[in-house]
C-alpha cells in the first residue's frame, strides 16, 4: 500500500489538547490551497498507485468545494490513483453542510471523519470544541444523505469532567448514529498546549491512571458488544470498514506527505516539512521541497518500526518479517512471548503474533519488552 497525506492547517478554533499544527484563521486559505498544489507537483509520482488519500488537519471541511477541486484536479494529474482507493477528509460536526457533502462525495471522497469527542455540553465546552451535540447528530445525518457509507467517529475518554457514566451517555449517543468506524483516544496532555498549560499551573488535572484504564477497558466493552472489532489501539471498525489509510502507517508502508508538518515516509527515508506556514510557503514559491529534514532508517530502525507498529495493529506477520528482516521473531522474543501467551495478551495465530484484549491494555509495556528484545537479538547478531 501507499499512501498521500494532505495537511490543512486552518481551524475555526483551535482545541485545547491539540498539538498539531493549525492556525485560527482562513483568511491565507487561498494562497495556500494554490501553493500546495505546487508541492504535489514538486512530489509527483506513479511509480506506484496510491491506495489512500487522507485530508487532515487542522480542519479540512473548512475547504471550499472549489478549492478541493483544484487539490484533486492536481493529485490525479501527478499521482497514479487505484481504483478502489480510500479517499478520507476530516471534518469538523460544526462546519459542515449538505451542499457541501454532496459536492465532496462527487468529487471522489468516500469516507468521513467527525472530530466528536463527547456528546456532553460541559466535555465539549471544555475541549474548547466549537460544535454541540446536535451538531454531531446532524452531521451525521447529513453525511448519509450526502451518500456516505463509510463514516468514522472519534470518542475521547479519560477528559478531566467526565466519568464513566457521561462516558456510558457519549457512546450511547454515537452507537445509535451507526458509525462505521470509531476511534477512541484517551485525552493526552501534550507539551506545548493550552492545555498543558493549565495542568502546569493547577488548574486541571488528569485523571488517575487506574481511572483511565478502567475507561478504557469499558470502551472496548462497549464497542465490542456493538459489533466493532478492535484492530488497533485506538481503534474499531464494523463491516470490514478498516481505515486502509490508517493500515499503511500501521504497517509501515510509504506515504507521500504535503502540507506544513506533515510527516512522510519513502524509500526507508522519513521527511518533515516546516512546522510554519511561512517557512514552508517561502520553500514553495522558490520552487523546492519544503522540507525541514530527513531521517534514513538503518535496517534496525526498520524493523522496530516494522514489529512495534504491527503489533499495536492488526497483528506482526512473522513470516513476512523472516523474509523481509531475515529474524526468527519468536524466537527473538523468548521467553517474553511465552509469557505473553500464557497470560493471555497475545494470541499466536500461525500467521501472526497479535494482541488480544486484554494485551492491548497493556500494549505500551508489551511494546517496551519487544523492543528490548529486538534490540538484543540485533546486538547478538552483529558480535
Amino acid at each position: 500500500m501507499q499512501g498521500l497525506y494532505l495537511h490543512i492547517p486552518f481551524c475555526e478554533k483551535k482545541c485545547v489538547y491539540c498539538d498539531f499544527y493549525s492556525i485560527e484563521s482562513t483568511d491565507l486559505m487561498e494562497g495556500f490551497v494554490g501553493r500546495l498544489c505546487t508541492e504535489l507537483s514538486l512530489r509527483a509520482t506513479t511509480e506506484k498507485p496510491c491506495t489512500s488519500i487522507f485530508f487532515g488537519g487542522g480542519t479540512p471541511s473548512l475547504l471550499s468545494p472549489t478549492q478541493l477541486e483544484r487539490i484533486l484536479d492536481r493529485v490525479h494529474a501527478g499521482y497514479s490513483i487505484a481504483p478502489d482507493a480510500e479517499c478520507t477528509m476530516e471534518c469538523n460536526p460544526g462546519t459542515v453542510t449538505l451542499e457541501n457533502l454532496k459536492a465532496y462525495r462527487s468529487m471522489g471522497i468516500n469516507r468521513l471523519s467527525f472530530g466528536v469527542q463527547s456528546f456532553v455540553a460541559e466535555e465539549l465546552s471544555f475541549l474548547a470544541r466549537i460544535h454541540s451535540a446536535d451538531d454531531a447528530d446532524k452531521a451525521m445525518e447529513l453525511a448519509r444523505a450526502a451518500g456516505f457509507d463509510n463514516v468514522n467517529m472519534d470518542l475521547m475518554f479519560a477528559l478531566p469532567p467526565q466519568t464513566l457514566a457521561s462516558l456510558g451517555y457519549s457512546i450511547d449517543r454515537m452507537l445509535a448514529l451507526g458509525p462505521d468506524h470509531i476511534s477512541a483516544y484517551s485525552l493526552i496532555f501534550e507539551p506545548g498546549t493550552p492545555l498543558y498549560a493549565q495542568w502546569k499551573k493547577g488548574h486541571v488535572h488528569p485523571h488517575a491512571e487506574d481511572l483511565d484504564a478502567e475507561m478504557y477497558a469499558y470502551v472496548m466493552d462497549r464497542l465490542g458488544a456493538a459489533g466493532y472489532e478492535q484492530y488497533e489501539v485506538s481503534n474499531f471498525a464494523r463491516n470490514g470498514r478498516t481505515c486502509l489509510h490508517n493500515l499503511t502507517y500501521w504497517h509501515a508502508d510509504p506515504y507521500i506527505a504535503v502540507g506544513p508538518s506533515a510527516h512522510g515516509l519513502l524509500d526507508n527515508t522519513r521527511y518533515w516539512n516546516h512546522r510554519s506556514l511561512a517557512a514552508w510557503g517561502a520553500k514553495i514559491d522558490a520552487g523546492v521541497l519544503p522540507q525541514a529534514n530527513t531521517e534514513v532508517l538503518d535496517r534496525h530502525a526498520q524493523l522496530v518500526e516494522y514489529a512495534f507498529l504491527h503489533m499495536r495493529a492488526d497483528g506482526l506477520p512473522v513470516q513476512a518479517a523472516q523474509q523481509r528482516f531475515g529474524i526468527d521473531l519468536r524466537r527473538a522474543l523468548q521467553p517474553q512471548l511465552q509469557h505473553w501467551i500464557d497470560a493471555g495478551m497475545v494470541r499466536d495465530t500461525g500467521n501472526t503474533l497479535r494482541l488480544t484484549r486484554d494485551g492491548y491494555t497493556v500494549c505500551d509495556d508489551i511494546t517496551v519488552a519487544l523492543l528490548d528484545a529486538l534490540d538484543r537479538a540485533s546486538a547478538s547478531a552483529t558480535t
